[in-house]
């Protein structure tokens, strides 16, 4: 019982702080990352204008610049990085959330129209009121004699009422059982997101620094890549929530158009439908970071293969032309003599 009163909504708003709290630690890292970006960008400056020398060439300022664009960064990480991608990226948030509050307040207004819609019916029908109400069944039974008929009737309508109770606390538990699990996967997706965006932000002026050195370019556009498709399962989860309470609110709608119309219908089969969409609800929030994976998505690895194997047909080609002048020049001397 403890279990089931429990408030998942203030658990959210819970890691929601818990995140907040968690962003001064980034200053902490910004020491560390400004000094490794000094070091990779004194490296970096330092071969590219070497090349340049070496090369009798102009020296490009513009590429230069990168490092010291990513010193800025890193010195006012956590209002202009991620400041700016949380305010940006929670405006997607704000918006789903409140999509999932509108479908969740139509689904239980329809549900309580639909309790009290399945009360009414039971309570109209003599054979089925005394199990929906303590007070009809009172009056029915004490209405009922001690003749060996009316004690046989008794017998049973307590055994009948017996059943639809324990029944209706088998189903009722059941599914308050699925509820909560369902509850608690939402609030796994969002544990396990809080925590990545925590990671990611207290080391993200780490990461910045490292991809000032070579070779690690791509560091950077991956470490925005998985903060946007992390930070985005909020959203997605809130759309995958949408999307059943919006199935919920067409079943509820269905049956009480049944209940309204048909006289036979069975909520039976009703209530088996929205334990199964409740057990597909659970498996599918699982589903949730691969559909935000394939929002955003960065190629920073293949993008540096290919300004690699760029940068190596380059080098080649100069060397390829270098040598062949060089073997041109001893020609020419050689046919002079």
């Amino acid at each position: 019982m403890l279990l089931m009163s429990i408030d998942f909504s203030n658990l959210h708003t819970l890691l929601a702080s818990l995140y907040d709290d968690m962003m001064p630690l980034c200053e902490d890292m910004m020491n560390v990352g400004k000094g490794i970006a000094g070091l990779g960008a004194l490296f970096y400056v330092a071969v590219r204008v070497w090349q340049s020398m070496a090369r009798v060439e102009p020296i490009d300022v513009y590429p230069l610049l990168r490092p010291f664009a990513i010193g800025i960064c890193i010195l006012l990480f956590p209002t202009l990085v991620l400041g700016t991608m949380n305010s940006v990226l929670g405006l997607v948030v704000q918006g789903t959330h409140k999509m999932l509050d509108g479908q969740t307040m139509d689904m239980r207004q329809y549900r309580e129209q639909k309790d009290k819609l399945e009360y009414e019916i039971k309570m109209r029908n003599p054979e089925t009121a005394f199990l929906v109400s303590d007070e009809e069944f009172d009056r029915q039974i004490d209405e009922l004699g001690w003749s060996p008929g009316d004690a046989m009737t008794k017998a049973g309508m307590y055994v009948e009422w017996g059943v639809y109770r324990a029944e209706k606390a088998i189903r009722d538990a059941f599914r308050s059982l699925l509820e909560l699990l369902f509850a608690a996967a939402a609030l796994l997706i969002d544990t396990v997101r809080t925590f990545f965006l925590i990671v990611l932000s207290i080391l993200g002026p780490i990461a910045f620094a490292i991809s000032v050195w070579d070779g690690f370019q791509s560091t950077l556009s991956q470490w925005f890549m998985r903060y946007i498709s992390v930070y985005l399962w909020l959203p997605v989860s809130d759309l995958f929530s949408c999307m059943l309470a919006k199935i919920q609110v067409l079943m509820l709608q269905k049956d009480i158009v049944e209940m309204q119309t048909n006289p036979n219908y069975s909520l039976d089969t009703s209530d088996s439908v929205y334990l199964i969409f409740m057990i597909i609800g659970i498996f599918g929030y699982f589903t949730i970071p691969t559909v935000a994976g394939w929002i955003v998505q960065a190629g920073g690895a293949g993008n540096y293969t290919r300004n690699l194997n760029r940068e190596a047909v380059r080098a080649g080609g100069f060397v390829m032309g270098a040598a062949g002048a060089g073997l041109g020049n001893i020609a020419g001397r050689t046919r002079g003599k």
